[in-house]
């Protein structure tokens, strides 16, 4: 499932804002204060449609309270994680995990050296 940087940025502050209280609702509006708080300005009519095409793609479920919408993660930051590197396994590396694996141990060595 490929996602795009503030779709990315979306999600980690939904499961930051979620992590003390995974009921709790989010609305458009808790995200765009949260992103602004950390450096990220975007206007609310740009989240809401992010969030609408992460709601499409599966990736938020939204849903009404009163008058108004709120949206929950239907997937952990773990469980996208997985998704991710079980992605990049298949396009690149032929489904071969240890590839990726030693692909990875020798990217680490040429960023730490």
């Amino acid at each position: 499932m490929v996602c795009g940087k503030l779709e990315i940025d979306i999600l980690n502050s939904v499961w930051h804002l979620t992590e003390n209280d995974e009921d709790m609702d989010i609305s458009i509006q808790d995200i765009v204060d949260y992103l602004s708080a950390n450096g990220v300005e975007r206007a609310y009519t740009t989240i809401k449609t992010v969030m609408d095409r992460l709601t499409m793609k599966s990736i938020l479920v939204r849903y009404k309270v009163g008058k108004k919408f709120f949206y929950k993660a239907t997937m952990s930051r773990k469980e996208m994680a997985a998704e991710a590197v079980k992605t990049v396994a298949e396009q690149y590396f032929s489904g071969d995990y240890v590839q990726l694996i030693k692909f990875v141990e020798n990217e680490l060595d040429s960023i730490l050296v």
